[in-house]
């Protein structure tokens, strides 16, 4: 039998299974306003496409506090049309935590949750309809959403930009290029203290290109992006978006200093070193595993976690939790 990419969407195989997730999904949507009350949450996010196209049954002291979750051109189309907060984020396969977690941390990158708030997050199988993961958690406070207590973005880097890069490398690691799995790193921010610490490894494409050809706001970019990600080297991004250079080689000190976790590459310790010295953040998509990882001050900041893949009876099937 190929092997057989099978969507992390699952379906249920029996009436009775249906009946008990579709049972689960109302009685979150039933509860999740007055464990919002009782909280004190300070937000609620909820991804549309487990819902069907509806918005919460809740009322007006707590709609004024939901986000809710677009992935795709057209939701977000419909939830401008319905007039309700939303954010987006990257359409691509990612773990239930991961999903919170992307969540959460581009809220906190636009100034929507501060350090400390509690927030309440309603996710569930993509397009199943159905909500089945009901998180609750302090901004900062929890560690396996945050790797560090506080975040601080660099002056003049704006949040799209920011929400552009983890789309392109979400894209990255969980699609790869050509069916090969990529590697990349992208630098954002403080890019004149940055060039001084890195060499090119090839000729700058972007060299000589008028600023508004080569900024990473501009969809027409994305397969260039993606192309020249396989190029050994990092990108290096003005805070509003100008790509300054790509496969650039980081020259920077060893991290003895800096507490990473065993198994990391060449890779995410000069995404560490460059934010440790620099005033930036640095997202990395590993070669080996598809994870994105951000980077601030020296540290992680958050990792998102693609499905992870199983051979089953000669399938290969990638799944979206044990």
């Amino acid at each position: 039998m190929s092997n057989e990419l099978i969507p992390a969407d699952r379906t249920f195989d029996t009436p009775h299974e249906t009946a008990v997730a579709e049972k689960i999904s109302q009685v979150l949507i039933r509860y999740v306003q007055p464990i919002a009350d009782e909280c004190g949450a300070a937000a609620v996010f909820v991804y549309v496409d487990a819902l069907r196209g509806t918005t919460l049954p809740l009322d007006e002291r707590l709609t004024q506090r939901v986000f809710y979750v677009t992935k795709t051109a057209a939701e977000q189309r419909e939830q401008q049309a319905r007039g309700t907060h939303f954010i987006h984020v990257p359409d691509v396969p990612l773990t239930r935590m991961a999903q919170v977690k992307v969540a959460v941390f581009l809220a906190a990158v636009r100034g929507l949750i501060q350090h400390g708030d509690t927030v309440v997050c309603l996710s569930g199988i993509s397009e199943s309809g159905l909500l089945d993961t009901l998180v609750v958690t302090q901004v900062g406070l929890e560690h396996e959403m945050f790797l560090q207590e506080s975040f601080d973005l660099p002056p003049h880097v704006q949040p799209a930009v920011i929400d552009r890069v983890l789309d392109l490398a979400s894209q990255l690691g969980s699609e790869g290029r050509e069916g090969k799995p990529v590697g990349a790193i992208f630098v954002i921010g403080d890019i004149e203290h940055v060039l001084p610490l890195s060499r090119q490894l090839i000729l700058n494409p972007f060299r000589g290109y008028p600023e508004e050809e080569r900024n990473i706001l501009d969809r027409r970019l994305t397969e260039t992006v993606k192309e020249l990600s396989s190029i050994d080297g990092a990108f290096l991004i003005r805070g509003d978006g100008v790509i300054e250079s790509c496969g650039a080689l980081l020259k920077i000190a060893s991290l003895q200093e800096h507490d990473l976790p065993r198994g990391l590459g060449a890779r995410h310790h000069a995404a560490a070193a460059i934010t440790a010295v620099t005033n930036t953040i640095a997202v990395t998509v590993s070669e080996s595993t598809g994870t994105v990882t951000v980077f601030r001050n020296g540290q992680i900041l958050t990792e998102l976690e693609p499905p992870r893949q199983r051979i089953r009876g000669g399938i290969l099937r990638r799944i979206s939790e044990e």
